[in-house]
């Protein structure tokens, strides 16, 4: 499943306009604690978190990840943002809860790391 079908038919918002949205998505991880991310995220997973500050943007480019998708309809913080936009990393939105949304993911195919 490509991040385009998964920006459809999950309604999600996307915070960094210009990044290709065609890049295949392998799986997901669920984690607000960014040592568990580095730890155990695959290359290609889509990293779902309430985290909005920076070191998310680095932590998704270290180990590769698909998207990051913030969750609860929080946004990026401005700095945030202008380091995703920097470092081409996709920052997405959904209005509900990770717990919601990984069940939704799972039902479309998608399996954890």
């Amino acid at each position: 499943m490509t991040l385009d079908e998964l920006v459809s038919r999950l309604d999600l918002k996307v915070f960094t306009p210009g990044l290709p949205l065609d890049r295949p998505v392998r799986g997901g991880y669920a984690s607000d604690l960014l040592s568990d991310v580095v730890g155990h995220a695959r290359p290609d997973d889509l990293w779902l978190t309430m985290q909005v500050h920076p070191n998310i943007v680095a932590v998704a480019a270290l180990k590769e990840l698909a998207a990051v998708v913030l969750v609860n309809g929080r946004g990026p913080a401005p700095e945030t943002l202008e380091l995703a936009v920097r470092e081409k990393v996709l920052l997405l939105g959904a209005g509900i809860g990770a717990f919601e949304l990984a069940g939704r993911l799972y039902g479309l195919g998608l399996k954890g790391s």
